[in-house]
């Protein structure tokens, strides 16, 4: 097998270079990690977030000249259109939009007692900061007829019972927004997809789950000997960010070890053969 050429060898090690990227939800969990990552792959990097110690402190981590913080709530749409003009006037194009941006919200798990004001939060920043990404990147990136648009979705999008109503709709909603914005984004060049990961251990999910990373990884798993972390997410999201992916728009990537096409009580293969 004959050797990769370094020119070749170079291009692989930073794939998102020359690249513009803004990052919802990038100052903690796996927008952080994907932000981190971003950057590490050549991309300028904006970090979209509400946390706004955690965003300067990360952008400091990173080169001061290739990440910028800005305070941005993903429900207030003049907030989204503020960012992704922001991210043009500095760097002068968006490539990469990433809506990172989520919450799990209040679990009860009876629809009974489920509260309207509770789900509509979820739906509020999960679904409709969605919305607003894609709605205000697709306008800065029709005029250049490319770029690649990644929404964070999740397991709940594709099965029920997992978690509570708010959070499962939401997740739902992602994926079928993802699947219609990319039927008309795509005549203009613009690729729209999204990822869905089984359980990560971030903040987020421990508090949920009132669990640790141990706690987290003992979760049924249907993939022996290794355990989903927020760099394999990220990992996920770099490549339907970056020109690798090029004809692939209209996808869910699900990153979940096979969890959700296994039913467990009435599986017939047994732990060996």
């Amino acid at each position: 097998m004959g050797s990769v050429p370094l020119a070749s060898a170079a291009a692989l090690a930073r794939r998102l270079e020359g690249k513009v990227a803004l990052i919802t939800g990038g100052a903690s969990g796996i927008g952080e990690c994907t932000a981190r990552l971003f950057s590490k792959h050549g991309a300028k990097v904006v970090i979209a977030d509400i946390q706004d110690e955690l965003g300067h402190s990360i952008c400091k981590d990173l080169d001061s000249s290739s990440a910028t913080y800005i305070h941005c709530d993903v429900t207030k749409e003049e907030n989204i259109e503020h960012a992704v003009n922001t991210t043009v006037s500095k760097y002068g194009k968006l490539d990469i939009m990433h809506s990172s941006a989520g919450i799990v919200g209040a679990w009860n798990p009876s629809i009974l007692h489920n509260k309207k004001s509770h789900f509509e939060q979820v739906i509020s920043v999960n679904l409709v900061g969605t919305f607003l990404g894609i709605k205000h990147a697709a306008r800065v990136m029709i005029p250049s007829g490319r770029g690649s648009i990644v929404a964070m979705a999740s397991i709940c999008g594709r099965i029920g019972g997992v978690a509570s109503h708010a959070y499962t709709s939401s997740k739902h909603g992602i994926v079928g927004l993802v699947r219609n914005t990319a039927v008309e984004l795509g005549t203009l060049g613009i690729r729209v997809n999204s990822v869905s990961p089984y359980a990560v251990p971030t903040p987020m999910s421990k508090t949920f789950l009132n669990t640790d990373d141990e706690g987290i990884a003992a979760l049924y798993s249907n993939l022996k000997g290794t355990v989903l972390k927020p760099q394999d997410v990220a990992e996920a999201v770099l490549y339907l960010g970056s020109d690798e992916s090029k004809y692939v728009s209209g996808h869910d990537l699900v990153v979940d070890g096979g969890f959700t096409v296994v039913n467990p009580g009435l599986c017939v293969f047994g732990q060996s053969v």
